[in-house]
């Protein structure tokens, strides 16, 4: 005989693969969404709290750190670094997230298109994009902002087209994985278009793992931005930026040391916070779980 009872109240009656899912939502990834909640919301509205970034005092120049008007001191032309910091956080933030969505965009077309393709479709696609692994990323962008010029319209453009192949590469793979699989074999045989199996069955799929590898893939633009800037290669003096601010202060390195780590710090922190970020999203999203139909 079988009984039926009812669960007791306040016991959890969830699917446990849900369940699972919540309690592996690591409090250090936690933590780095908050962090990169609070460089948002600094990018969106911290220019409209602060002063003008670009006027400074000759008179005020090379202030200490907690100075009284100057939480982060002065640079060597008198400009308060606390509004230059937050200043900067916006194109910072733009050139990490901008060259991203190009490449999560054009890398997964490409990718799921090379995927799901014949041999020889699958091979151009993916033999052309293997040409930009002949260089290493950060000369292959470098080049091509020096052929483009300075600006940050430039920057995003040199660093979009690095990352389109990683992902790419990321899109394929997956797509790779699911064309064998049962459902894939029904949608084939039910006589749905490539084209209408991309978008149902292929790209819900791919999607999670993308997201996790372009969410890893933001700080690394930022960080490759900000090279841009420090080389000249980025956007233009008096512009507030973190790699250019650290381009800026290093000739008073040894004078006023913090100058160039307060920069420096806020671009360790944005790659580091994204990248954990990416690592609890792929718990949370479960990435490495079996594809659904």
């Amino acid at each position: 005989m079988t009984v039926v009872t009812e669960a007791p109240p306040g016991v959890l009656t969830e699917p446990p693969r849900v369940a699972h899912r919540r309690r592996r939502v690591r409090p250090s990834a936690a933590a780095a969404g908050v962090v990169v909640g609070l460089i948002v919301v600094v990018a969106v509205v911290g220019p409209f709290l602060v002063g003008d970034p670009n006027a400074g005092d000759p008179s005020q120049r090379l202030l200490a750190v907690a100075t009284h008007g100057h939480l982060l001191g002065t640079d060597g032309q008198g400009r308060d670094v606390f509004a230059r910091l937050v200043d900067g956080t916006r194109l910072s933030l733009l050139a990490g997230l901008v060259p991203v969505l190009f490449a999560a965009v054009v890398g997964t077309g490409l990718g799921v298109t090379a995927g799901l393709s014949g041999r020889w479709a699958h091979r151009l696609i993916m033999r052309t994009l293997d040409v930009f692994y002949a260089f290493p990323a950060v000369l292959l962008a470098i080049a091509i902002a020096a052929a483009l010029g300075s600006g940050i319209s430039n920057s995003i453009i040199a660093l979009a087209v690095i990352l389109v192949p990683p992902v790419a590469r990321v899109a394929e793979t997956e797509t790779r994985r699911l064309v064998d699989l049962d459902y894939m074999e029904a949608a084939r045989a039910s006589g749905a278009s490539r084209g209408a199996i991309a978008l149902r069955q292929v790209l819900p799929n791919v999607a999670p793992p993308v997201v996790v590898y372009c969410t890893a893939l933001i700080g690394l633009s930022i960080v490759y931005a900000a090279g841009l800037s420090f080389l000249g290669l980025g956007v233009s003096p008096p512009t507030a930026e973190w790699g250019l601010m650290v381009s800026d202060h290093t000739q008073y390195i040894y004078t006023a040391p913090f100058l160039a780590a307060v920069p420096a710090l806020a671009i360790l922190v944005a790659s580091v916070a994204f990248n954990v970020l990416g690592d609890g999203l792929r718990d949370l999203l479960d990435v490495r779980g079996e594809a659904r139909p």
